[in-house]
């Protein structure tokens, strides 16, 4: 009689991960392939893609729906999203190599690197004239506070004091990195999400001489092989493009038709980048190996992510944000009932998820409902995209949930 056939654990593992990087579970109709497929008809969302890996590789892959309404075939898994902050992480990582490099410092004043941030003052209301109030900060704007989102530059979007600023006075033209505004509060006083990896962005390029594209794929996107993620989309990509959407006041999705990006003027370091969810993993299994790239070349040091993994707010809480616009974004908070914290580039959970993530998971989202989340105590990371308006909206945080439990199942 045949000795039934029993495979080791490595061979299992490694069958595992090639039938993740085929695009398809090892188990056919796997609960994650149920879980987007049953959401994203349940919730009618359009499309999306989304990738699990361990450090060591790819362990599932899905895609689902199409480009557009137009498109004739289904969705692939090469299918590109605008990932907006999640640019951030990355923008973050080049900041950390330059730190490594003995070539910026945490805690010096930021205009040793950008001249303009010492004229940055304080806002504090408004005159009986309407017009804004301004004092010196009580201490000078640090890279530490600006990739912390501790600085005191604020998105409008969800601050009440930027938004009341904006409204009287105006904001940037769109596509203005690191807009030149007043703070909001002093350095270090507390958490805001705002503009600060804008600057941070502007401070690698300052240092390092190069564009911030030139930069990244010189020293991040190339090694790690994200060969489908930059600031410029090549027309021969566009095909790969996915359609964005925004919610009507009736619930439905209205698509925006699919068009051309124009090369940005200049390269933001808290937005700007399209990727795939492929290319994303990528950086995010980096993380994982504790800065090794896919051929164990060294990206970041292990010390330097080790900081990137470690609460770096003190005992500010962060990623609760009320919004005031609300065809933008709704209101965040990814961990009901919890204090998260920030680090060097991600969100941090002080407590596991039910069902999902662990404690001392990092994470962060685009604004069209790009998410990821690193769970290096499970050795485990995930890359979800959507596209489509307001951010977190509930049915996006939805599938995001139903998604992150399959994963775990």
């Amino acid at each position: 009689m045949t000795k039934a056939f029993r495979p080791s654990r490595r061979e299992f593992t490694t069958a595992l991960i090639a039938a993740g990087a085929a695009g398809q579970s090892l188990f056919g109709a796997s609960k994650i392939d149920e879980a987007l497929k049953n959401g994203l008809a349940k919730r009618k969302i359009p499309s999306c893609t989304a990738m699990v890996a361990t450090p060591d590789g790819v362990t599932y892959t899905g895609a689902f729906g199409k480009r557009d309404s137009a498109a004739s075939g289904s969705l692939n898994p090469d299918a590109i999203f605008l990932i907006a902050s999640m640019t951030k992480a990355i923008t973050t990582a080049a900041a950390m190599q330059l730190l490594e490099q003995g070539k910026v410092s945490l805690d010096e004043p930021a205009s040793k690197y950008l001249p303009e941030l010492a004229k940055i003052q304080v806002f504090t209301g408004f005159d009986s004239a309407g017009k804004p109030m301004l004092r010196p900060p009580a201490k000078p704007i640090a890279l530490r506070n600006l990739m912390t989102h501790t600085s005191g530059f604020c998105y409008d979007t969800w601050d009440k004091t930027m938004f009341e600023y904006t409204s009287k006075m105006g904001g940037a033209p769109q596509g203005t990195v690191a807009p030149i505004t007043p703070l909001m509060f002093d350095p270090g006083f507390r958490w805001q999400y705002g503009t600060g990896i804008d600057w941070t962005g502007r401070i690698v390029e300052t240092v390092s001489g190069l564009s911030l594209e030139d930069y990244f794929q010189k020293n991040l996107l190339a090694p790690l092989g994200m060969k489908d993620t930059s600031f410029i989309l090549k027309p021969e990509k566009f095909d790969r493009l996915v359609a964005g959407a925004t919610r009507q006041p009736d619930g439905s999705l209205k698509e925006t038709p699919r068009a051309m990006p124009a090369p940005p003027k200049a390269y933001n370091g808290g937005g700007g980048l399209s990727s795939t969810a492929a290319d994303y993993i990528r950086f995010t299994q980096m993380i994982l190996r504790k800065g090794l790239g896919p051929n164990k070349e060294r990206i970041l040091q292990p010390k330097t992510v080790e900081m990137m993994m470690t609460n770096q707010t003190g005992n500010l809480q962060a990623g609760k944000m009320k919004s005031y616009r609300p065809t933008v974004s709704s209101d965040v908070d990814l961990h009901p009932g919890e204090s998260d914290r920030y680090t060097f580039g991600f969100l941090l959970n002080q407590k596991a998820y039910p069902g999902g993530r662990s404690e001392g998971s990092l994470a962060w989202a685009g604004i069209d409902n790009t998410f990821y989340w690193i769970d290096p105590k499970k050795s485990l990371s995930a890359v979800i995209m959507m596209q489509f308006l307001p951010f977190v909206d509930k049915e996006a945080v939805g599938v995001l949930g139903e998604f992150e439990r399959a994963v775990y199942a």
